[in-house]
């Protein structure tokens, strides 16, 4: 299906209906992630939805900051949010934005609200409010300070913001309607005392805004006009709107909701996955086993892999869960369409051979089908490593379906010569330390003489100029597809397989100094990227397999 045939979805069609009709001149959009926390993979989605827009319609995607809470957020996550988003390829647009830009105005603006009788200062505390608040059944009753003066609020909000009232003492609330049924619409908190510093104010401020009065209004002062939103908003609109028509805001945009992306086998509540960071069951945001983005990029999961994974969901007004096998599929073609080859020994077994001296060098492609990323030199010698799981002595397996080596019998070497088993070298313990092989001379890109037949074909490398390296093979963070649903502690579910790692293992020469960010197959393996977390030795991340191991 070409880009003309594709079917577009209900946010693209508000969009031309609004430019046809000459609402919108120029579409703006905006990316509004709070720094508490690192993106994951229901972020992108909700990158490429707006990234997307404002790209397709020439116009502009902000990220903003919505940093109205300085306990939870922290300039480490401002960062790795930025890095996120410029290694996934989009422009920042007139970002970064940050809330905290708006903070004079938005203060401003509260004591509009509070003159026009629309806000007040109300000294109930947290337990008090969530009881007059009611419940979905049960309107609220308004709080015994809801009609006091416009005045004395004044006054009072600038006491909050020089600091002179306690924590907890008071909040300014809007005035809107305690009976109705949409909770959000029951006079919420407009600001609370934090006597703390943010991250890029300082001590300026001892009172913050909440994030729903904070949200609109700043998507009002950059002109945004398409705020979509995943779909857990759509029940805070009527008080975006709320807001927006009772504040001389310089534009008036509109929210629209989408699906937002489940995943199965993960989990994406950043609450959840702090958890996991805290107590250690991994080893930071960027563990290779996190849905984040910055896992999945240390795990070598490609930019291109999660965007076209992302740009093939769709864009709906339902939530809906997405089989981790999807998310996999992309990587994997991805990375076979991109990744080099290269050879590399997990489980090293010596084989020397007896009628072979001296070295030479083979040069082959990088990749199979792609000549633009050239070759590759790989060195022979008398001793090489396979596979320890790519031998047997037991010879009864000759007359079966194992296609490696076995005593007595013919295997090919990758791009290099066949050899057969004559003998094996054990220690002590019985231990199989050595396997003595033959040679067959010119079976280097040539078929075997007649009589011998190679049972199959296996990876390897020279033990002249191989490398040591360490491998950490990943697998899925959890063993249950929904392992946060209704009741269950997510933690019961953890996969106590989900990192092995691996040492003592042999790479290729080629990849001595390999470079992160870079992708390789290695053959008969999987996909690997050198890990950017340990820059002082050589490590490979395994990104996925050649297969999927998961089907049931």
């Amino acid at each position: 299906m070409t880009d003309v045939e594709k079917p577009i979805n209900f946010i693209q069609q508000v969009i031309n209906a609004d430019l046809a009709a000459g609402r919108v001149k120029k579409v703006i959009t905006r990316f509004p992630p709070e720094p508490n926390g690192y993106l994951h993979i229901g972020h992108a989605k909700s990158m490429c939805v707006n990234f997307g827009l404002a790209e397709q319609y020439g116009g502009v995607c902000n990220l903003r900051f919505d940093d109205t809470n300085p306990e939870k957020e922290d300039d480490e996550f401002v960062q790795a949010i930025i890095k996120d988003v410029e290694w996934l390829g989009f422009d920042l647009g007139n970002g970064p934005c940050y809330a905290s830009n708006y903070f004079e105005q938005l203060y401003i603006w509260a004591k509009h609200l509070i003159t026009e009788g629309k806000a007040y200062i109300c000294e109930l505390n947290a337990e008090q409010m969530r009881e007059y608040r009611g419940t979905l059944t049960e309107a609220g009753k308004d709080s015994p300070f809801r009609e006091r003066a416009a005045a004395e609020s004044l006054s009072l909000i600038e006491d909050m913001r020089l600091g002179l009232i306690s924590e907890g003492a008071m909040t300014l609330r809007a005035k809107i309607d305690m009976a109705s049924p949409n909770i959000n619409m029951r006079d919420p908190v407009l600001y609370r005392i934090k006597k703390m510093a943010h991250q890029r104010t300082g001590g300026k401020w001892n009172i913050y805004p909440s994030y729903d009065f904070a949200h609109g209004q700043e998507d009002a002062i950059e002109g945004v006009t398409h705020s979509v939103c995943t779909l857990e908003f759509a029940a805070n609109r009527p008080l975006y709107d709320w807001f927006t028509a009772n504040l001389p805001v310089p534009s008036v945009p509109r929210q629209y909701e989408f699906g937002r992306l489940n995943l199965n086998y993960t989990v994406t509540s950043k609450r959840k996955l702090k958890q996991l960071v805290d107590q250690s069951y991994v080893e930071g945001w960027d563990d290779p086993r996190m849905p984040t983005i910055s896992g999945l990029r240390r795990r070598g999961v490609s930019a291109a892999a999660i965007r076209n994974f992302c740009d093939s969901l769709a864009v709906a007004k339902t939530d809906g869960t997405v089989d981790m096998a999807q998310l996999e599929h992309f990587i994997r073609d991805d990375l076979n369409r991109n990744a080099g080859r290269a050879m590399c020994v997990l489980r090293p077994l010596l084989i020397t051979i007896s009628n072979y001296e001296g070295q030479e060098q083979f040069d082959v492609s990088c990749h199979p089908n792609r000549e633009d990323l050239g070759q590759r030199s790989l060195d022979f010698s008398r001793q090489i490593y396979i596979d320890r799981s790519d031998f047997s002595e037991d010879t009864s397996l000759a007359r079966k379906k194992f296609k490696r080596l076995v005593i007595g019998d013919y295997v090919r070497l990758r791009s290099a010569y066949i050899i057969r088993a004559d003998q094996v070298i054990k220690n002590e313990a019985g231990k199989i330390i050595e396997v003595i092989a033959t040679l067959v001379p010119g079976t280097v890109g040539q078929d075997a003489p007649d009589g011998i037949r190679a049972r199959g074909v296996v990876h390897w490398v020279s033990n002249e100029t191989s490398v040591d390296c360490h491998v950490n093979v990943y697998d899925r963070l959890f063993v249950e597809a929904a392992p946060d649903e209704g009741d269950k502690n997510f933690l019961d579910y953890l996969n106590p397989e989900s990192l092995v790692k691996m040492s003592g293992c042999k790479v290729e020469a080629s990849l001595a100094e390999a470079i992160v960010g870079e992708h390789y197959q290695f053959e008969r393996e999987g996909y690997f990227t050198r890990d950017s977390g340990d820059l002082d030795n050589l490590v490979f991340n395994c990104t996925i397999g050649l297969r999927d191991n998961w089907k049931v």
